[in-house]
């Protein structure tokens, strides 16, 4: 074990992977149950979502953690199953079936992108101010999701900055709010939200305390509190609904669903829809392998887990001979092996970056994670218990930790702040890396526009900027 993932190379031990890998699956469990929720919206059935997403989630971060050697969870991205279902399905109008062909084809430009360096020279590309700022950026997301999903945010709205609404049987699925929308504290008026306080400041005083394995013990301590404030309830363990035999009997649903005549094979029928079609695929793109590579750039560069050696290797290298090349690989690999068995993109998830801050830094912490996911497929009744108020603290905790990126940006120049601002202020704001990213690349081009310092944009990031702009006027248009 010690030679295979070069433990002691990469400063680690065994136990510290270990710990990182069930740290980074808490983390990102929610995914098990939010990917069925938002997916079986789209008429998908639900216990086979779960387990498509169970097996993606393992094929993928085995690829990840033997192929590449790498610290890094893969499963079903956010905002990724929310597009699937909300805007492809709900919106334009396709088959789940259609959808899932899409994210297929994505797959497959992705495994392209990345095995003919077009996704490596795009990393190369990015300006080094502002790959400190999508460092920074991933913190402030990472630190966001952990608080919005601990519920210690509330949001209110007038019904006249409601501009969209998604509604089934007379009940509102979704709803798009204009800029009335105004963020406050919640009231620690009730048990989850003391919950989630005592959960934030056990895992502080544990993770400044530098006790080992403190995220880990502070999700494990804040859930077992959490049965005794009635939080958890372990009345709500439900083996037969969940079974393993009733998921693989639905997966069959699913499974090579994207290239029945429902899915590949109706996508092109009819040719006025080919270009939608087209810059829809091209949009699932997009938002995946740029969420993937700001979270690459971000936890990566800074912990050493991607050394600046490694970094310049990427414009000589062949094949598949660095970590950040079999990486991109792995990460490329999943969407389309997800997509077979009935899920949307699947990507790597920020939420490593839990992993990360526990230690992890070698593929043993990746599978770690697979193992526990294989595991989830036979106890998840158990898995569920864990509330959000107990792995949120560790997704906040983790956010601070990666702020420091933000040191090395010169905020007194404009030229610098300005970019960096869209590229990491933004990307939490707007809840999205990709469009962060996307919103910081356009601003650091007008930027060196004014600047007369053209020379200085890579003509990828010209290509990717024009990319950007074409997909968010199609999305406006739709």
């Amino acid at each position: 074990m010690e030679k295979f993932f070069k433990l002691k190379e990469n400063g680690t031990n065994v136990s510290t992977e270990l710990m990182a890998g069930v740290t980074t699956f808490f983390a990102m469990s929610y995914i098990l149950f939010v990917n069925p929720t938002i997916l079986s919206a789209a008429g998908m059935p639900f216990q086979a979502v779960f387990l498509a997403t169970i097996v993606a989630a393992i094929i993928g971060t085995l690829v990840m953690g033997l192929f590449a050697n790498v610290p890094y969870a893969q499963a079903p991205g956010m905002g990724l199953n929310a597009f699937f279902t909300y805007t492809v399905v709900f919106g334009l109008g396709y088959s789940w079936q259609q959808a899932l062909a899409m994210v297929f084809i994505c797959g497959l430009i992705n495994i392209f992108i990345t095995v003919t360096k077009i996704r490596k020279l795009i990393i190369r590309a990015i300006p080094e101010t502002m790959q400190h700022a999508i460092g920074g950026g991933i913190g402030i997301f990472v630190a966001y999701s952990g608080l919005k999903n601990a519920n210690l945010l509330t949001f209110s709205a007038d019904s006249d900055s409601i501009i969209d609404a998604t509604v089934e049987n007379g009940e509102i699925m979704s709803a798009d709010i204009n800029g009335g929308i105004v963020p406050a504290l919640s009231n620690f008026d009730n048990a989850p939200m003391l919950l989630a306080l005592i959960g934030l400041v056990l895992m502080t005083i544990l993770v400044v305390a530098n006790v080992r394995a403190a995220v880990l013990i502070g999700i494990v301590s804040t859930t077992i509190i959490g049965i005794f404030m009635g939080v958890v309830d372990l009345s709500t363990i439900d083996w037969q609904a969940n079974s393993l035999t009733q998921s693989i009997n639905e997966l069959g649903t699913t499974f090579g669903a994207a290239f029945g005549q429902e899915g590949m094979q109706s996508l092109f029928n009819d040719s006025a829809k080919i270009p939608q079609v087209i810059m829809t695929i091209i949009a699932f793109s997009l938002s995946d392998t740029f969420d993937t590579i700001g979270t690459f750039i971000g936890t990566g560069r800074r912990t050493g887990i991607f050394s600046k050696e490694d970094e310049d290797a990427l414009e000589d290298s062949k094949g598949m001979n660095t970590k950040m090349d079999r990486a991109l690989f792995a990460d490329a690999v999943a969407t389309s092996i997800g997509s077979v068995f009935g899920t949307s993109n699947t990507t790597t998830f920020v939420e490593s970056a839990a992993g990360i801050g526990a230690g992890g830094r070698t593929g043993l912490t990746s599978v770690t994670v697979a193992v526990m996911f294989g595991l989830s497929s036979l106890f998840s009744p158990l898995i569920a218990l864990v509330p959000a108020q107990a792995t949120a603290p560790a997704l906040v905790l983790v956010g601070i930790m990666m702020l420091s990126s933000f040191k090395d940006i010169d905020w007194t120049r404009l030229e610098d702040a300005v970019p960096a601002f869209f590229a990491s202020i933004f990307m939490g704001l707007c809840y999205s890396i990709s469009y962060g990213i996307a919103a910081g690349f356009i601003f650091y081009t007008i930027v060196k526009i004014i600047k007369g310092k053209t020379q200085e944009v890579s003509p990828i990031l010209w290509v990717i900027d024009l990319l950007f702009i074409l997909n968010f006027i199609i999305l406006a248009l739709l």
